[in-house]
């Protein structure tokens, strides 16, 4: 039984999903080029910047980890991050508090 998550030696086991379902994974990690594409409307640091972002949003520490250092090789400043993961902490408390009010109404509804 594994005592812990988020183990470096845990993209071995992405990789088995890549063998098992080469075309899905291909797919899937080609969305990741979405993040680093230079010619798009918006610069390559606020791309980073909105990965870092949802990134904690969907606390992904692998996600975390690649773009806090694309990030920074872009140009983003350490402050720059610290907001945005701020912006993010704020969205998702506004997100519970949204869905909240939805168990309210279908507690009622029961």
């Amino acid at each position: 039984m594994t005592s812990h998550y988020y183990d470096k030696d845990d993209a071995t086991h992405r990789m088995e999903i890549a063998k098992l379902a080469p075309e899905d994974f291909k797919a899937w990690a080609n969305l990741n080029n979405i993040v680093s594409r230079e010619n798009g409307a918006i610069p390559l640091k606020y791309r980073e910047l909105i990965a870092i972002a949802v990134a904690h949003s969907t606390g992904c520490p692998y996600c975390i980890e690649s773009h806090a250092k694309k990030g920074k090789a872009a140009g983003v400043t350490k402050a720059e991050m610290g907001e945005a993961v701020m912006l993010a902490a704020a969205l998702c408390a506004g997100a519970a508090a949204a869905h909240g009010g939805l168990a309210m109404k279908f507690f009622d509804a029961a």
